[in-house]
């Protein structure tokens, strides 16, 4: 074999042998660890647990509440009458047990209808959280991979100037190569040396946060497979993405419930001003309650209404009252915020896959054309119009256009998720689907 051909051949194997292996984490495998592993996510999965009971805690406060007590004493008492005194000594007891239903009490509803939309919004706050889990995963798993080829064309870029020098230093024995082809191949194996020495450090941080996210040690990878290939352009256009996330993203439905939270707000601080209306039913049994009941029993049971109008409170209801108001209006503010990022976050990524899809296309030709661009370049040199340097230059442009070709294929297969993210389309079904691209 010709050592242009063996250096092609290095070279278009680096990134298949870059993390391939029986005993490789699967990014599938990686997803599911760090569900279990990941402190984000596992923190957020407790918030939405607490979340979830705000619903019920502000529906308690439209359903009956039941009280019940019971009180037993012993008492002696000291009587003085027509000027004797006498000491009766008994036991008191009494229990009640009392229920209260509200029938109008708008500080009840306001509540109500509050942790119902509290809960919803942490249901959909998780959801995003969800989602950024799997992007979180797949970044750092991509990065842990691009990492490794990097690594693996540094090794194939130092191994080939190594093999050129060795080249160069035969023929100059020979007296057909010269001293400078010497230095000049000398240069670029010192400079390859020392990317290499960079790529090996930025592989091991890449893979110390893919280990801090799943909880283990990261040793082996998948590698993309030969056969990736990107999808047909979008048919659908951006519109239809921009209409799906404003309908189903779950930072924006988040942020929506955040200002039905901030008008319950508002109810509560106006039902300062407004009466409240019990139903309220009591049962209650006493025996000797006090002296004058002395070893009697009785037992009372009483249903009514009671009427509670607030009057004056020192004006800390009409101050609560805009205050809640004045919170009501950020948090829709915020909410435009919010929107405004989100559909800007959708655009850059709508059009970074689209640009993806281009790049990658015209990458696969360039390192085609790095490929036959040595090959003549190798010709060229030995018919004499060529010289080293040019070698070294072609060899140069080949691992270029590897290294950038692997990663337009990683921003492609992130982009597309990010996409699908920003439209609230985002599952555990999407991540296998990234998944088969590799081996």
């Amino acid at each position: 074999m010709s050592q242009v051909k063996l250096h092609i051949t290095v070279a278009a194997a680096a990134l298949m042998m870059a993390s391939g292996g029986a005993c490789a984490l699967s990014l599938v495998e990686a997803y599911e660890k760090a569900r279990l592993h990941d402190p984000v996510y596992r923190a957020a999965f407790y918030a939405n647990e607490s979340g979830k009971e705000n619903r019920i805690l502000g529906r308690a406060n439209l359903l009956p509440t039941i009280s019940g007590n019971y009180s037993a004493y012993k008492n002696r008492t000291d009587i003085e009458a027509g000027g004797r005194v006498t000491h009766p000594a008994y036991t008191s007891r009494a229990g009640n047990v009392s229920l209260r239903q509200a029938v109008f009490n708008l500080d009840a509803w306001a509540r109500y209808k509050q942790g119902q939309a509290q809960s919803n919004a942490s249901a959909a706050q998780f959801e995003a959280d969800s989602q950024a889990l799997i992007l979180r995963v797949v970044a750092a798993y991509i990065e842990a991979l691009f990492s490794d080829d990097q690594v693996a064309l540094a090794s194939a870029s130092r191994d080939m100037y190594t093999e050129q020098n060795k080249v160069n230093a035969t023929l100059f024995k020979k007296g057909e190569g010269t001293k400078t082809d010497m230095l000049e191949t000398q240069a670029r194996l010192d400079l390859s040396e020392a990317k290499l020495l960079e790529a090996k450090d930025l592989q091991l941080a890449a893979r110390t946060t893919l280990s801090g996210i799943i909880g283990d040690d990261v040793t082996r990878l998948d590698s993309l497979s030969t056969a990736f290939k990107v999808r047909a352009a979008d048919q659908a256009g951006f519109e239809a993405w921009k209409k799906a996330a404003l309908e189903r993203n779950p930072e924006l439905k988040s942020q929506m419930y955040s200002v039905e939270i901030a008008r319950a707000e508002v109810l509560k601080a106006r039902a300062g001003h407004t009466p409240r209306l019990d139903l309220v039913a009591t049962y209650a049994k006493n025996d000797s309650d006090t002296i004058n009941t002395l070893e009697q029993k009785s037992t009372v049971r009483s249903i009514g209404v009671q009427l509670n109008v607030p009057i004056y409170s020192g004006g800390s209801v009409n101050a609560a009252t805009r205050q809640a108001l004045a919170n009501q209006e950020r948090v829709r503010a915020e909410m435009d915020g919010r929107t405004n990022k989100v559909l800007l976050d959708l655009r850059r990524d709508y059009d970074s896959v689209a640009s993806s899809v281009t790049r990658i296309e015209a990458l696969l030709k360039a390192v085609e054309s790095a490929k036959l661009l040595m090959t003549a370049t190798t010709q060229s040199i030995k018919g004499g119009v060529r010289i080293n340097l040019d070698l070294l230059n072609a060899q140069e442009q080949l691992y270029t256009a590897q290294r950038d070709l692997a990663q337009a294929r990683y921003t492609y297969l992130l982009g597309s998720l990010k996409l699908r993210a920003g439209s609230g389309a985002l599952s555990s079904d999407d991540v296998r689907e990234i998944a088969a691209n590799f081996r």
